[in-house]
């Protein structure tokens, strides 16, 4: 048991590292390669902080843990919004500028009910997977057209900045590129191995790590780069780490767990855990679009309330382990 918890952590830790460094050298890479701010922000920073929920579930869909890969993102999604949009609003309300944006909420709210009825059945078949990377697919060309669009969203200025304010000769980015990719895969293999030896020595179902333990650890990302960002006033750059995020996890990340490996799924899932990721989902639209509001911005108390519904789901699902 000492020897998987070590795993697990070392596993986090190097995998929250390589992740970044990938992020980083992708980034760079790009940007040398002449695309336009706002893609490399929506494309490869917002869905490549996503690269550890990537990693670790499909290594655990291929090790045949479905529990754990569906866990780390639906989880990675609650916990992005409840505790890491929580945090942050708590530490700097969130202020709503980008249009772009704003289409990307509606968005995931509708991919999100996509996801609730394939889990009607109990189980994420390889087609159901193929689908969610077909729509996924489409989500990245509308990605890419709005991209090349908006010259002037604020969205873009934030990743402009960044990209400034840290620059990367071309070289140094494919080194970081290529890096990352192989630890991502190393630590994935170290953490899932480590998250199920615990949930299998504890008697624990590997879901429930999967939508603690794991999740938290590959939100690690989109929680340095939004306290990163907050501390700029970057809150454009926040908000779209985190919906590209969802969309990457919601999409990407089970419909290629599901590919590699059927996945048999609980109703708890649905009722339970996909309901909040929805609920959490209208609930930051709401907070970020609301009409009559005219700063639009996602407030202290919103913060506050996002965070105690963090604590009071994952208080429940570590009572359903102790009792």
């Amino acid at each position: 048991m000492l020897l998987a918890i070590t795993a697990v952590m070392a596993g986090l830790v190097l995998l929250v590292w390589s992740a970044d460094r990938f992020v980083d050298g992708a980034a760079a890479t790009a940007k040398h390669l002449g695309m336009p701010t706002l893609l490399i922000g929506m494309v490869i920073i917002g869905f490549g902080t996503s690269a550890p929920e990537l990693a670790v579930s499909a290594m655990a869909a291929s090790d045949g843990n479905p529990g754990l890969a569906l866990g780390n993102a639906y989880g990675s999604n609650i916990t992005n919004i409840a505790l890491i949009i929580g945090l942050v609003a708590l530490i700097s309300p969130i202020a709503v500028h980008s249009q772009v944006l704003r289409k990307e909420l509606p968005l995931l709210l509708g991919l999100s009910a996509i996801a609730g009825f394939q889990l009607l059945d109990g189980e994420l078949t390889q087609l159901d997977g193929g689908i969610l990377l077909a729509v996924f697919t489409a989500v990245m060309g509308w990605s890419i057209v709005q991209g090349l669009r908006g010259k002037e969203d604020p969205f873009g200025g934030e990743t402009e900045a960044e990209l400034v304010e840290h620059p990367m000769a071309l070289n140094a980015a494919l080194a970081w590129l290529a890096v990352g990719l192989v630890l991502l895969i190393a630590s994935s293999r170290l953490l899932v191995w480590g998250a199920v030896t615990i949930a299998q020595g504890l008697g624990v179902s590997d879901l429930i790590i999967g939508l603690t333990i794991v999740a938290i650890g590959t939100s690690l990302p989109e929680l340095a780069s939004s306290i990163a960002a907050v501390k700029k006033n970057e809150h454009d750059l926040i908000l779209g780490n985190i919906l590209g995020s969802g969309i990457f996890n919601t999409l990407a990340v089970v419909g290629l767990a599901a590919t590699i490996h059927p996945l048999t799924v609980d109703m708890e899932v649905l009722y339970r855990d996909w309901t909040l990721m929805t609920v959490l989902t209208a609930a930051l639209m709401f907070m970020s679009l609301r009409v009559f509001s005219s700063e639009r911005s996602i407030s202290r108390l919103e913060g506050a309330l996002l965070l105690l519904t963090y604590v009071g789901y994952t208080s429940y699902l570590v009572s359903t382990v102790i009792l």
